[in-house]
């Protein structure tokens, strides 16, 4: 057998016809010398019609009937592009995730992988048949469709390369790699030949949205190289490794940023043992995501208790706090929504010294403030207002002098 590449289409990819048609014919020229699995997700725009769908019925339909219909777009995709190769006189088969047995938690709408049958898989390629498969959908024990959230197929593509020992992952997008940051903050941004995995990690979690930030992990963890790269025009793209020739003179590789941020500040919580996780613990169990934490000093045995979330977990938030409050005894509650997450991200970070105070004085010198600092090995995040996060992106991709 040859060796095999995982393929994996976007939702702008596989967005009409025409495109569906382009992407088999990249398929069909990569499947000359190599064995090829494919990965698509649903056709730009289909899903979130199908959410519309279901929201007619009430702003919380049932969970279950959601994913079962919110899935369906992958279907449709993974069809017409097998028809779409059948057409170019290319062996080709769609697959669903219960035909591949991508087995899931049942936590719907943010379902995570347990297992999947490899050789499955591995029997269609041994075939000499390109398996078309359904990103983000998977299924419980019980039969049941799951979906993987947002850009869940990224993650559905990666899990795959790592089950069925791939060369590498390519992920097809509407842009031609990974970028110093988004070029439509910063048109002089830089195109990156290669970034780490660590970079990439970072990079995605502080809402680069050229990958999924599950995706990355499960590529970090099962040592799969990863490729981002354009269906629209030809090019090598971005290599994602645990290796990086050139990570000795990346003092900083990119800037990312989030908005749709809300921080949740907890003023007068009793300062004892046990605070953070009668906090955190019920909304951890809520499968609600925390990013930035920080804590203040005590003064008279209360405390400051700030954290941020993304928008759409906001209600749930709210909701658990409420149940909670009598517990913790906290004095006020102070919801901020409109704030956003600035990051500078490299690995170059962890042997030189002056990345931060460089960044806090461009930004103090061009009037944006910093609510909130958190950082980590090769990673500085901060929080500012909302409209002012373009312009910290702008200033720090200057100063760091990222279009070079």
């Amino acid at each position: 057998m040859n060796k095999i590449i995982v393929q994996k289409f976007g939702g702008t990819s596989v967005g009409s016809i025409d495109r569906i048609d382009a992407v088999a014919e990249i398929i069909k020229n990569s499947s000359k010398n190599n064995s090829i699995i494919v990965v698509v997700s649903a056709m730009a725009g289909e899903t979130n019609k199908l959410i519309d769908l279901a929201k007619h019925f009430g702003e919380s339909p049932d969970k279950r009937e959601f994913d079962a219909l919110i899935s369906t777009g992958e279907t449709v995709s993974s069809a017409l592009l097998s028809m779409a190769l059948h057409s170019k006189g290319v062996k080709a088969k769609s697959y669903s995730a219960t035909q591949i047995s991508m087995k899931t938690t049942n936590t719907y709408s943010k379902a995570k992988i347990l297992d999947i049958d490899s050789d499955k898989i591995l029997k269609i390629v041994d075939d000499n048949t390109i398996p078309i498969i359904t990103g983000f959908q998977g299924v419980t024990e019980g039969g049941d469709i799951t979906t993987l959230g947002r850009g869940g197929s990224d993650t559905t593509a990666v899990a795959i390369a790592a089950q069925v020992n791939a060369k590498r992952c390519d992920i097809y997008t509407d842009v031609d790699g990974v970028y110093t940051t988004d070029p439509r903050i910063v048109p002089n941004a830089k195109k990156l030949e290669s970034i780490t995995m660590e970079e990439m990690l970072e990079l995605a979690g502080q809402g680069a949205k050229v990958m999924q930030t599950r995706a990355v992990e499960f590529a970090n963890k099962y040592n799969v190289p990863v490729r981002v790269l354009s269906s629209f025009k030809e090019g090598n793209g971005t290599l994602i490794s645990t290796k990086d020739e050139n990570m000795e003179n990346a003092l900083v590789s990119g800037i990312a940023f989030q908005k749709d941020q809300v921080k949740f500040t907890l003023h007068g919580v009793g300062d004892i043992p046990g605070t953070a996780f009668k906090i955190l613990g019920p909304i951890s169990d809520a499968h609600v995501e925390v990013d930035v934490i920080v804590q203040n000093v005590s003064v008279d045995g209360k405390t400051d208790f700030t954290f941020t979330v993304a928008s759409e977990d906001e209600k749930v938030v709210m909701e658990t706090l409420e149940k909670i409050k009598t517990d913790l005894d906290y004095r006020e509650l102070m919801v901020d929504s409109d704030i956003a997450k600035v990051s500078i991200v490299g690995v170059g970070m962890r042997s030189q010294a002056g990345v931060a105070s460089k960044a806090f004085k461009a930004l103090s010198e061009n009037d944006v403030n910093i609510q909130i600092i958190c950082t980590s090995e090769i990673k500085i995040t901060m929080v500012v207002d909302e409209n002012l996060v373009d312009k910290a992106v702008e200033i720090l991709h200057k100063e760091f002098e990222l279009d070079k």
